[in-house]
């Protein structure tokens, strides 16, 4: 399939692949079980099967955003995201972006 461009005026901006989507919407995925399981585990604190799947969300999702930074740059700023050289903060699109 062919390569999408984003429509930004940055010059940075790259070109972006299926994967990239793939990655992102199972990101997003992963981040919404991780939510409602920390909502549940507020009120069910001595559940040990959804602290367990919590657990193993949290390395599923650490899996696959190694995975997209490793591919496509960094997801969260202020610490949380390595960034290569040079500075990939400016590079787009961001993944609040598409």
């Amino acid at each position: 399939m062919s390569e999408k461009m984003t429509a930004n005026a940055n010059t940075n901006t790259k070109p972006i692949d299926d994967e990239y989507y793939k990655l992102l919407h199972e990101l997003q995925a992963i981040d919404f079980v991780l939510l409602e399981l920390a909502l549940f585990l507020n009120t069910h604190p001595n559940d040990m099967k959804s602290i367990q799947q919590f657990n193993q969300g949290v390395e599923q999702r650490q899996k696959l955003a190694y995975q997209y930074e490793l591919n496509y740059g960094p997801l969260l700023q202020y610490g949380h995201s390595y960034s290569r050289f040079p500075w990939q903060w400016i590079d787009t699109p961001w993944p609040w972006q598409v």
